[in-house]
């Protein structure tokens, strides 16, 4: 039975859901039908449970090796078989576990973004979902509350955007790394796709129908029914979740629906803007000495 040889191991909110659908469709490449297992920060993560929603947004997980691995039974002559995860960069204490079960020649992709719009696309991921209350520079305060009380990860706005120490501690431990970051990709997607097929070995000349579908669409959006239901945590999703794979072209259609509802985002305030600039600077400097290209990031870091 294959297991990967490759992992997209962070970091949230960073497109690595989109990068999902578009590997999934390579003919060279074989994804589980579900993204993001979690299965080797899982018995981290499986105590975060405080925050509003965090335990039904669990049930997706993968505690067991056995559970893992059935997860790829359907894998067949594909050059690389993948695991889509973006919590395994945060947390470099599990590297030795993805050594053990895949191999110290496993190739990690990591996905960055400007750390100040992630922070705030995440936040407005939980504002969109019903489970964050608080106003950004509020939520921002709360989150050394919030870790100690076990909030899900996806609460630490901050933590998931301190990029440098988590990168060097993985390429200390794997030779193959390959570093994107979301601004670039996005100005060029055919060529920041056609890199990654090179950096798995499989051909670039396949191009992914979906290449221009950007499938977690962040913003805000009217609150209705329907994207309460969409966004929202509930039985009937849970249960449509566990039975119905969420293909690209239902994931397509799922975005037409609730792009009718969308609003125009508000912009980050100067003081929320101000706090999150004096905790990313020193650590984007440090992104330099891994050939991090932050030209396009808010130009307050990089003074």
């Amino acid at each position: 039975m294959k297991l990967p040889n490759f992992i997209v191991a962070g970091f949230p909110k960073c497109g690595s859901t989109s990068l999902y659908y578009y590997l999934y469709e390579h003919p060279e490449i074989f994804l589980p039908k579900q993204k993001e297992l979690h299965y080797f920060t899982y018995d981290i993560i499986k105590k975060q449970d405080a925050g509003k929603n965090d335990k039904a947004v669990k049930r997706f997980h993968y505690g067991s090796l056995k559970e893992y691995k059935k997860l790829y039974k359907e894998a067949k002559n594909e050059k690389a078989v993948g695991d889509v995860s973006p919590s395994y960069a945060n947390y470099p204490s599990v590297i030795p576990k993805i050594k053990d079960t895949l191999g110290n020649d496993t190739k990690v992709i990591i996905t960055l973004r400007d750390p100040i719009k992630r922070a705030y696309s995440n936040y407005l991921h939980l504002v969109r979902e019903g489970r964050e209350s608080l106003p950004f520079y509020e939520a921002l305060l709360a989150e050394e509350t919030r870790r100690e009380q076990q909030y899900s990860d996806f609460w630490y706005y901050t933590f998931n955007s301190l990029y440098a120490e988590k990168i060097k501690q993985i390429k200390a431990n794997f030779d193959n790394v390959l570093i994107i970051t979301f601004e670039e990709f996005v100005r060029d997607q055919e060529k920041g796709i056609r890199e990654i097929y090179n950096f798995l070995e499989v051909s670039e000349s396949f191009i992914p129908e979906n290449l221009d579908t950007q499938f977690n669409p962040g913003g805000v959006y009217e609150a209705n029914t329907i994207t309460k239901f969409i966004f929202g945590q509930n039985k009937l999703k849970t249960l449509i979740k566990k039975t119905v794979p969420l293909t690209s072209t239902l994931k397509q259609i799922k975005i037409k629906t609730i792009n009718k509802y969308k609003k125009p985002t508000p912009g980050i305030d100067q003081r929320s803007e101000a706090f999150l600039v004096e905790i990313f600077k020193e650590d984007v400097k440090r992104l330099k000495e891994f050939g991090v290209k932050t030209q396009y990031w808010n130009e307050k870091l990089t003074e």
